[in-house]
């Protein structure tokens, strides 16, 4: 762990707001310190909440709690930073300015509320003030140069270059308080590699690149820091934070899990389909896998207990529904808007990108459940919902929030772009949460909202500048085009061998870096090599997200099964391998967009030589193929699995799933989708005949 949040730490404000606040009991009230508000006070003892705060802040950053008169300053900085975006979502605001704000923001913030080092937490520092004053000044100096800066980029003035790397080291420092040092570590080796590439044997070496070159390149231009990653930070995800903090606010994040609970309880599998409908429709708005797992195991995990489940089953689970949110619309993870950015497409397209492989998570997850319910012999369990709210009342009071789902998407349909659609869309949730009097958005609730989706915002902010120091490097240096020859290379010429490539380069990537700067580091490396053998552009940069997604789940940076494993009391790597046991079916589908050419059905997207019913047919096909690699997984059907069973069911989900797996390797099989229809139905009528044998 890189820190911890102290457990005697006071209650109190986290940058100025209180989310340890005496609440009239609305859904979604804060009431810890890191904890998601979902999460009711006493739901967790004293050592297990430090445990998931720690967690929660190796993926946000450990916050300094400041009260009183500092307190009052973060919630004013923090606050004036989501008005300005909320007036540029609305006015014209120059980009070059839009992005030098946004990162100065998210510099002063940053070293306001995170602290050097723990021994410093909750004080306000003579050196955190230095740093903020430096912030304020190297934005001033990027918006008061004007186009005359821009103009010198190439012949900077020595100011220019002391300003630079004073950015540079800013940058840096903020993104190892919110991150950790692991992005400011591999920035340093790209520039490192710009300094000295020159030094190195073919095909990695260039010119070189002296400070009057690269600098200017990495702090004036809008190819480096200020780039493509800062103004999606800068125009959309921040939206999305603050509606985000909205959303949860108003008691939408308690609505939906304990919605989940009422209509799933009662029943034998309740536990399992509860996680699975509950994340569904938690994940969605937040986007968080983190948030979404401790708020769901802080409830669900007794009722798992009570139906057989083993900690480390119960955490896996657990993990693996907070992981959906990352890839759940509308809101995704922050990597899929800058999808949309990097393709020059609307969200909207994204968002009906994501939809179908999201449903299919989802389903698989569903199937691994309902297996669960068999194997864990718990046919016969009656469960007790944690809340005695029936599911029509519930819908009757707060079915408004409901409308969160779909409203982005609905303003985007009638043709608003994504930036207005979000900031309609919290028109319409302060506007409804008003409908009732615990869950209305009065300007106190609405001051925190608006104060923690900017705080929210800040990690991320972080995370893009960073990423824009090695994507600077990157096109400066044209490595991403050797990288590409490289990758097809070793993957022998062929385009399942660079796809496997592809993947292990991003999920290596992805275990040291957040899933926000492993896509933008692998689009610019790693999606090339795919391209460059014909895989349309969205298809490759759609691979490239979900094996991005796919390191939350493994270590050293598996913070959701971490987190899982801190409340179900179960081991860290047994609940990481868990995870990935509910996670690894529906991670086979990626492949699927970049080997098969009708693969891109699943991302709803047409080939001159596909219909609709084709589209319908692959999906028919994955849905199948899951439920098979569900069973192969679990080792369990019908009845338990023997080791042949256990590898027809495997071998049935890749054909029907991946059928490019076995084309090139047996080319007499013209068809494996049917063949593997054809066993896996044959396997289902052997399980069904011995259905009389008991499951050990």
């Amino acid at each position: 762990m890189r820190r911890r949040s102290e457990p005697d730490a006071p209650a109190s404000a986290v940058g100025g707001v209180n989310r340890n606040a005496p609440s009239d009991g609305p859904p979604g009230a804060a009431m810890g310190s890191a904890l998601p508000p979902e999460v009711a006070p006493g739901s967790l003892d004293a050592a297990t909440t430090a445990k998931v705060e720690a967690l929660i802040e190796e993926e946000e950053g450990a916050q300094n709690r400041f009260r009183g008169i500092l307190a009052a300053i973060g919630t004013a900085i923090a606050v004036v930073m989501s008005l300005f975006h909320l007036y540029a979502a609305w006015d014209i605001v120059p980009t070059t300015t839009l992005r030098f704000m946004h990162v100065g923001f998210a510099l002063a913030i940053g070293f306001y509320l995170f602290p050097v080092a723990r021994r410093f937490r909750h004080r306000f520092m003579p050196w955190d003030a230095l740093l903020i004053a430096a912030s304020v000044y190297v934005t001033y100096y990027l918006i008061a140069g004007g186009d005359d800066l821009q103009d010198r980029m190439i012949f900077p003035e020595p100011m220019d270059l002391i300003v630079g790397w004073a950015l540079i080291a800013l940058v840096l420092e903020v993104t190892r308080r919110t991150t950790g040092w692991v992005m400011p570590v591999v920035a340093l080796a790209f520039m490192a590699y710009a300094w000295f590439g020159h030094l190195l044997p073919p095909p990695w070496a260039h010119r070189g690149y002296d400070a009057e070159r690269l600098i200017p390149h990495l702090t004036i231009g809008l190819d480096g820091i200020f780039g493509t990653a800062v103004d999606v930070s800068a125009t959309l995800i921040i939206l999305f934070t603050i509606y985000g903090a909205i959303l949860q606010l108003s008691g939408a994040g308690k609505f939906f899990v304990d919605f989940s609970f009422a209509i799933t309880g009662g029943k034998a599998s309740s536990a399992g389909r509860t996680v699975v409908l509950s994340s569904f429709l938690l994940g969605g708005p937040s986007g968080s896998g983190v948030a979404t797992t401790v708020t769901l195991g802080t409830v669900a995990w007794p009722m798992m207990k009570r139906v057989g489940y083993k900690a480390s089953d119960a955490g896996g689970l657990l993990a693996a529904g907070g992981l959906g949110a990352i890839i759940s619309p509308p809101v995704l993870g922050a990597a899929a808007f800058l999808i949309a950015e990097y393709l020059k497409i609307g969200y909207l397209d994204v968002l009906r990108m994501a939809a179908v492989p999201t449903i299919l998570y989802y389903a698989s997850l569903l199937f691994m459940v309902e297996l669960d319910q068999r194997r864990l012999s718990a046919g016969s369990a009656a469960v007790e919902i944690p809340a005695a709210t029936p599911a029509g009342e519930l819908v009757r009071r707060y079915g408004f929030h409901f409308s969160s789902l779909v409203a982005i998407i609905v303003f985007m349909v009638m043709g608003y772009s994504a930036t207005l659609a979000v900031l309609y869309a919290m028109g319409v949730a302060v506007v409804l949460s008003f409908l009732r009097r615990d869950t209305a958005l009065g300007p106190s609730r609405l001051t925190e909202a608006l104060a923690s989706g900017a705080i929210q915002s800040v990690g991320i902010a972080a995370t893009c500048a960073c990423a824009g120091i090695i994507v600077g490097v990157i096109t400066l240096t044209g490595l991403g085009l050797k990288f590409a020859d490289i990758a097809v290379d070793l993957g022998g010429g062929t385009l399942l061998g660079t796809a496997l490539v592809t993947s292990l380069v991003v999920w290596i990537v992805g275990l040291a870096v957040p899933v926000t700067a492993s896509y933008i580091i692998c689009a610019v490396v790693a999606a090339p090599a795919l391209t460059k053998l014909g895989v349309p552009d969205y298809a490759a940069h759609m691979f490239v997200f979900y094996y991005a997604v796919l390191s939350e789940v493994s270590p050293p940076t598996a913070l959701s099964p971490f987190a899982a494993a801190a409340i179900t009391g179960a081991g860290p790597y047994s609940t990481t391998l868990q995870a990935w046991k509910y996670t690894l079916p529906a991670f086979v589908l990626p492949f699927v967009f970049v080997t098969d050419p009708e693969g891109v059905g699943l991302l709803l997207s047409l080939t001159p030589q596909m219909n609709w019913g084709d589209v319908a047919w692959q999906i028919i096909l994955a849905t199948l193929g899951l439920a098979a690699l569900a069973a192969a997984c679990q080792g369990f059907a019908r009845t338990r699995l023997t080791i042949l069973e256990r590898t027809g069911f495997t071998l049935a989900g890749l054909l029907l799933v991946f059928p490019a797996l076995l084309e090139g390797v047996l080319p007499w099989l013209p068809a494996p989708h049917w063949f593997g229809l054809a066993l896996g139905l044959a396997l289902v009528a052997v399980q069904w005949a011995g259905a009389w044998r008991l499951p050990a």
